[in-house]
């Protein structure tokens, strides 16, 4: 919701976290908080899957180069956030388009019904399912490629506790500080994904294309942190995940 805002002017603007959460609970009720939240379930296992498996089988192909160890596992973490882009990006369309629509739960179509609308209106592809394919890619690539990148160099480094408890703790807050860096470093991504897949502010025209021309047309309407809008809750979701 953050992400779509256009600044202060915009209708939909929420003041802070806490005015969002308010607003969208005295216009949408609970349930408004879970608004699409089938896409990114269904979406969970395979998107895990690819990420991990294609992490492992990329690392083994750059064992055939002459890497750094730290950069090997940074571009293995890049290739598998560009391929795992690939399967979630379907989903996100409609999570986006579910989530930001503002009617009450009740009111709002099924994911399957949502997913059938995008498809007839756009198709498969750019404009349709497929809609903000780069932007996702960027995401997804940036972010895997920070977040592997980090995390393992860094666990290597910081010596392994005998206490489980203690090592369960070092290796918890190098996944939180690795993804918290990851999130703050590949958010211009993400505003850039949400406007592309989010509602247009003129209906019927197409503002937000490509991922660099959105970003751009962001940075000159409105500023540069435009581009980190939506940060703390995107922290508060993927530092601890």
């Amino acid at each position: 919701r953050f992400q779509i805002q256009r600044g202060k002017t915009d209708p939909t603007s929420y003041k802070s976290l806490g005015d969002c959460f308010r607003t969208i609970f005295q216009r949408e009720g609970l349930l408004g908080f879970y608004k699409g939240i089938l896409p990114p379930v269904l979406a969970e296992t395979p998107k895990r899957a690819v990420k991990f498996f294609t992490f492992e089988q990329y690392k083994k192909l750059l064992g055939y180069v002459s890497l750094p160890p730290g950069l090997a596992f940074a571009v293995a973490g890049l290739g598998s956030g560009l391929t795992e882009a690939v399967v979630v990006n379907p989903f996100e369309v409609v999570k986006v388009t579910l989530q930001t629509n503002q009617n009450a739960f009740a009111e709002q179509p099924s994911s399957f019904v949502q997913a059938q609308q995008i498809i007839k209106t756009g198709g498969l592809g750019s404009q349709g399912l497929n809609k903000g394919l780069t932007a996702t890619l960027g995401r997804h690539g940036v972010f895997n490629m920070v977040y592997f990148g980090f995390y393992f160099n860094v666990k290597n480094i910081l010596p392994v506790n005998k206490d489980p408890n203690l090592e369960f703790l070092r290796k918890f807050g190098i996944g939180l500080v690795s993804g918290t860096i990851a999130s703050i470093i590949n958010i211009p991504f993400d505003v850039a994904k949400s406007r592309i897949q989010g509602p247009q502010p003129v209906p019927g025209e197409i503002k937000y294309r490509t991922c660099f021309k959105t970003m751009a047309t962001v940075y000159k309407e409105e500023g540069f942190l435009a581009l980190y809008k939506g940060l703390l809750p995107k922290i508060m979701r993927l530092g601890p995940g």
